[in-house]
């Protein structure tokens, strides 16, 4: 492979829906599948980038059809130069916002134009990005949902030993503070005083409620509170840091780096958590790094380990890898945990190579 330019010509896309191992439920909704759309974007000198999104439902892989087509269509032709088709990508579906469903699409391509971008150079993805491949510390997301606290704490167990663990994160957000009590302290029992323990309430509290609960898990040595409020009540969070001892993780929904920079001058976090198909792909994970790194925020990752194992190791701040096996049936090559670490690969790209039989079996039409 050489790093001649490539010239886009379409996009490819693909829906499948695939079921979860631990179906994970939460104070908002419970996921027991999990829906995909893959992105083949063609170049006609042959080399395809690939990633996908996470459209939660069939009908959100639905959503992202259009605005993907769009872009496909707005950018055919175009020299695949990601730092200059990001702005482009943004610019081209400015009609529909610059969040939600466009946001996503745009962070789609551009995850596309990266690993086509890596791939032409014969590199992995953190070396074109200025990093070098390593290990990154991950911890297990894959499920401790609001479930009873016998069975959490058996599963906490379990999920510390699927790669040898030393962080676990669990969902808490039930009906009382001392039902959320019992359940932390289930786990904690379980896994021991070494084990890190964030948790997360999925958005599911009022700020009222959400003070009081996390105050009450200042004295339970949580490791961050994520999300406790809607991740966009800048003024809320804000309180909630000031008030609480315990980190506060905010960020997952955050579109583009301008709402992160937003949340950061608001004081309305203490930890960054990007979501890479929201915040901008790699170049706007990139870029909301860059202004991580100048506030001295650290910074973690949300789903899509592939990629985001490759944006961690380039970020200045890099700070813990969410780590779920969603996707890892459609992987050729599944990421894996070893030691609490990912590996990062030597392969060009980001690693996202298909198995096409099990795309094959878990394809769906939209």
């Amino acid at each position: 492979m050489t790093d001649a330019a490539l010239t886009i010509r379409d996009l490819r896309l693909r829906s499948v829906v695939v079921p979860l191992k631990r179906p994970l439920v939460t104070r908002v909704v419970t996921i027991d599948k999990a829906a995909f759309v893959l992105i083949d974007l063609e170049t006609e000198e042959g080399v395809t980038g690939r990633a996908y999104l996470f459209g939660y439902s069939l009908a959100g892989n639905a959503c992202f059809v259009p605005p993907l087509r769009w872009l496909a269509d707005a950018m055919k032709g175009e020299t695949v130069d990601p730092e200059t088709l990001y702005p482009k990508a943004r610019k081209a579906l400015t009609l529909m916002g610059h969040e939600g469903i466009a946001m996503m699409a745009v962070s789609g391509f551009d995850m596309a134009c990266w690993d086509a971008y890596a791939k032409a150079q014969g590199k992995p993805l953190v070396e074109v990005l200025g990093g070098k491949p390593g290990k990154v510390p991950a911890y297990n997301s894959n499920g401790l949902g609001l479930i009873g606290s016998e069975a959490v704490a058996d599963e906490a167990q379990t999920l510390i030993a699927e790669g040898k663990y030393t962080a676990v994160k669990v969902r808490l957000g039930r009906e009382t503070l001392d039902d959320d009590l019992t359940a932390f302290r289930a786990v904690r029992n379980a896994i021991g005083p070494d084990i890190l323990l964030p948790v997360d309430f999925n958005q599911g509290l009022d700020v009222d409620e959400a003070i009081l609960r996390s105050q009450a898990l200042d004295a339970e040595d949580a490791y961050w509170i994520e999300e406790p409020i809607r991740y966009d009540d800048l003024d809320g969070n804000a309180r909630i840091a000031r008030d609480v001892e315990t980190p506060i993780q905010n960020g997952e929904n955050f579109y583009g780096q301008e709402a992160a920079a937003r949340a950061i001058e608001a004081k309305a976090l203490d930890y960054l958590m990007p979501d890479v198909e929201r915040i901008g792909g790699v170049s706007g994970w990139m870029q909301t790094a860059k202004i991580a790194e100048a506030a001295g925020i650290p910074v973690s990752s949300h789903l899509f380990p592939e990629f985001s194992s490759h944006l961690l190791a380039a970020t200045p701040t890099a700070h813990w890898l969410e780590f779920t096996d969603w996707a890892a049936p459609l992987m050729a090559t599944p990421v894996e945990v070893e030691d609490g670490h990912i590996q990062i690969s030597s392969t060009p790209g980001a690693g996202v190579e298909w198995n096409e039989e099990a795309v094959e079996k878990y394809a769906v039409t939209l």
